[in-house]
Formats: structure tokens, sequence, C-alpha cells
């Protein structure tokens, strides 16, 4: 193993670029979300996109996206590399996977009818036929989204965090300009029977442009940075390239146990009208600052366990794990008190428009408030996943998967039967927190003991200041809303602003009393850049 030449920067600096990139893609993304709910409210066009959008954003998100297999895989081994040895490497691994992702794309094509019948079964005939020609369409996102994949972990590799972080904007960009496009022409008359075809087609095809536009400009970057072209390689014997698909392969095959978690999740939701579109814009609420704030910590974390994997480095490993967990605590529980409190306000200021409408907002609120409790424990699930990764484990992670699927129906069956949709993500938090404890006992393990009772009531501190900062927040919301009602954009921004702030301030004063190093970084950071 050569060491690297060059000093990486701290991981301060990295999270302080990815968050502000990030950012601007989230930014552009609510734009894109706002547009669309405008143009298809929850009905046939944007239903079918949710069930044509599953196989596509399986590739797309899970696998193509930044902390995805091809990224983790790739920045585990190229981290612990010289920079010169990155280009054969990186070359014979996008052969490999593009030779594969070209079959499964046109087998998607092909199956793309039997497809959308898995988890659409109970669709009506309309809305099942919409998916399946949009699934058609976005096919080729498999074969965009290695090659996205592979650029991400390449890039971060070398510490150029700036365009995987914002190029996903791009995407953002393209279907906001497609869809707004098609509502200024036909306006209202959108939403109606003879237009829901044109409405599929632009929303298919404009999330693959947006695709092509990603892959070529981070394209363009990788190539300047010397990190290999798109030339042809099929050597195995390339030192590294066992390596990484050995990472790679479980690890894609464990994303793809989510991917049948969810065809299993929708095909238990499907006969319940809207069900799919109203858990897509929970989902995109929630994903807004949780996609910002795990891109923060993993992205620049999972170079750091790599380089500790070494057992001699295993204390300090511990303490980068703690790091990761608790960071991410203290930054989501705010928010999921905010969730919690707040959700009606949050998805009528986010959505309640045009075809959107208040008995919509109702439902994908109460979605919101599940969303916002399980935040907290899918990034704990993923930080500990990226350790496993950083460790040259796949397999583990693979294995917890598979005895997922199980889990995760049983609890869908009953869950959904007394709870309905809200129901499916609450079977969803279940596996997340049993996968979760597993992965801390297995680490405990593996790594010589982890101090688990210190670090279990230092967060069970925390869950109490969430109760508390929640119900203070909803008490003041609801104390506004009595007052001076939150009819217009206006009085709901000043419910909304004074509300969280209650909540973030009462989070921060009851956590400030557990002493965690964890919360002197983010506050001495804080005042450093507002000292400035």
């Amino acid at each position: 193993m050569t060491a690297n030449k060059k000093s990486s920067p701290s991981v301060g600096s990295i999270a302080k670029l990815v968050a502000i990139a990030t950012l601007a893609s989230k930014l552009f993304g609510f734009v894109r979300e706002l547009v669309m709910a405008a143009a298809f409210g929850i009905g046939a066009v944007s239903n079918a996109y949710a069930y044509a959008y599953i196989v596509p954003s399986f590739f797309l998100v899970m696998l193509g996206g930044i902390n995805g297999p091809f990224h983790s895989s790739l920045v585990s081994v190229l981290a612990k590399k010289d920079k010169s040895e990155a280009p054969p490497i990186v070359e014979t691994v996008t052969t490999i996977v593009s030779i594969v992702l070209i079959i499964v794309t046109v087998m998607i094509i092909v199956s793309a009818n039997t497809i959308i019948d898995l988890s659409g079964s109970k669709l009506a005939l309309e809305t099942k036929e919409l998916a399946v020609l949009q699934l058609q369409i976005m096919a080729p996102l498999a074969l965009l989204a290695g090659l996205i994949g592979i650029g991400f972990g390449t890039l971060s590799a070398v510490d150029s965090y700036l365009l995987p972080s914002i190029s996903p904007l791009l995407s953002s960009i393209t279907l906001t300009f497609g869809v707004a496009c098609i509502l200024g022409r036909f306006g209202e008359q959108l939403n109606t029977p003879q237009y829901f075809k044109l409405g599929a087609i632009v929303l298919a095809g404009a999330t693959l442009g947006g695709a092509i536009l990603q892959w070529l400009a981070q394209l363009i970057v990788q190539w300047r940075a010397g990190m290999g072209t798109l030339r042809l390689r099929f050597n195995w014997r390339v030192p590294g390239v066992i390596d990484v698909f050995q990472i790679m392969t479980p690890a894609v095959i464990s994303s793809g146990m989510s991917t049948v978690n969810l065809t299993i999740d929708l095909l238990f939701v499907s006969g319940i009208a809207g069900a799919a579109a109203a858990i897509r814009n929970a989902n995109f609420i929630m994903l807004t600052p949780l996609g910002i704030i795990s891109n923060i910590i993993l992205v620049p974390f999972l170079p750091v366990f790599s380089r500790l994997a070494a057992p001699e480095n295993w204390q300090e490993l511990k303490v980068r794990i703690r790091q990761g967990l608790f960071l991410g605590a203290l930054s989501l529980l705010p928010l999921t008190a905010i969730f919690v409190s707040l959700a009606v306000p949050i998805v009528k200021f986010a959505f309640e428009r045009g075809e959107f409408t208040a008995e919509n907002t109702q439902f994908v609120a109460s979605l919101l408030v599940v969303y916002g409790f399980g935040m907290v424990f899918y990034m704990a699930r993923d930080v500990l996943l990226r350790v496993f990764y950083a460790l040259g484990d796949g397999k583990t992670p693979f294995k917890i998967s598979i005895i997922n699927i199980l889990l995760n129906a049983v609890l869908d069956y009953f869950l959904v039967n007394s709870f309905g949709a809200p129901g499916l993500l609450m079977a969803t938090i279940g596996v997340n927190i049993i996968s979760m404890t597993v992965f801390i006992w297995l680490l405990h393990r593996r790594l010589n003991g982890l101090p688990l009772w210190q670090w279990g009531k230092n967060i069970a501190g925390l869950f109490m200041a969430t109760a508390v900062a929640s119900f203070a927040s909803y008490g003041v919301s609801q104390g506004l809303e009595r007052s001076m009602g939150n009819d217009n954009l206006l009085l709901l921004l000043i419910e909304l602003s004074i509300s969280s702030g209650v909540a973030i301030i009462i989070f921060g004063l009851i956590a400030m009393q557990l002493r965690l190093p964890e919360l002197n970084m983010l506050t001495s950071r804080i005042r450093q850049k507002f000292g400035r």
C-alpha cells in the first residue's frame, strides 16, 4: 500500500464545502418538488412516477449516489493508494460495471410491465400503463448511475468534493424546467386524463436528461484530475480492482435488498389512493435536511474510517465512530422535534397550492411525523455501515439486509393493516433500529469493546431533550395559530420560524447539560463562522 503524498484536508473543511454544495442542490430540489406538486398534486401522473422510479432510483440514488456502494467501495480502496495507481483501477472498474449495467438496462426495458406489476398490482390500469412507459424511458439510468457513482468515488478519493455534492442540482434544474414548461403551457389541464401521457413522458425524459448532464459534468472534472478516462480495460489483475469488487459486490446486493423492501412496501399500499406520491412528498421534506447532514458526516468520515482500519488505529477509530454518531444525533434530533410538532404547517407551506389540496396536506403530514422520528436511526445505521465498508467487510451488512427483507414484510403486514400508510414507515424505522443495534453489537465485539453504557446515557439525554423541545414547539405553534391564523405564506413562515426556533433553543439548552465534546465541536465552529 502506498501512502498519499498529498496531505488531506480536515474533516471540518470538507464538511463545510459539502454542506454548502449540498444545500444548493437541496434548494433546487425543493423548487423541483414545488413545481411537480403544483402540476400533478398526488394524482395519476405523480403516483405512476413514484412506482416507475423505484428501480431507476435504486440505481441512481442507492447505488450511484454519494455514500452508495460504488462511491464507498472506490473511496475505501483509493484512499489507501497513491494517485498514480488510480487510473487503471477506475478504468477497469468502469468497463466491467458498464457492461453489466448495459445488459441490466435492456432487461428493464423488456420487463417493464412485469416490474411495475410486482409493486403496483392494485394500481388503476391507466396509472399502471403510465408507470410502464415512464420506466422504459428511465431505464438507461441504470447505466448512468454506475458511471456517476464511480465518478463520485473517484473524485472523493482525491478530496474533490464540490462537484459530487452539487451535481444533483443539474437533474433538478432539468426536471424543473421540463415540468414548468408544460405547466405554463397547459395549466390545470395538465392534470386531466388527455394530458396524462404528456406529463408522464416529460417527467421521465427530464429525469433521464438530468442524469446525463450530471455524468458529463463530473466526467470532465475526473479527466482533468488525472483519475482515468473512458478507456476500456479488462484486466482483473490490476492491483486494487479485486479489492473494489470485494466491497462493491455485497454492498450492491445489500442495497438491492432496500429496493426489494421498497417494492414490498409499495405493494402493501398500492390499494391506498395516492399513497406512493404522498410518501414521496414526505420523503423529500425529510431528505432535504437529512441529505445535507448525512453528506456532511458520511462523505468526510468514510476516508477517515478507511485510514484507521488497521488494529493499531482502533482506539482513534472508536473516537471517530462516536463523533459520527453524536454529530448526526445533535444535528437531526432538533429536526425530529420540529417535524413531529410542526408537520402540518410544514407541508402546507411547502406544497399546498395548485393541485395539492388541504386533504393532501393532512395525508403527507401524517407521514412526515413518522419520518421525523426515524431520521436519527437511519443516520446511525449508515454511519455504522460505512465502518464495516472501511474495514473491508461488505458481507456482514449483506447478511443483515437479507434478514431485513423478511422482517420488513412481517412488520408491513401488521403495521399497514393497523395504521395505513404511516404503518409502512413505522415498519422501515423498526428495521433500521434493529439493523443499527446489530451493527453496534458486532463492532463492539470486533473492535475489542465500545463504551456503550456511556454512549447510551448520552443518547437517552438527547432523546429527552427532543421530547421536551417537541412539546414546547407544538404549544407555541398552536398559540400562534389561534392568535393570528396561518392562512397565507407569511403567517405560516412566522409560525414555523418562531416555533422551530423554540424547539432548537430548548433542545440546545438541555443538550448543553450533557457536556458532550461533539456539541462543543459544533458550537465552537459556529462561533468561529459568526466571529469572522
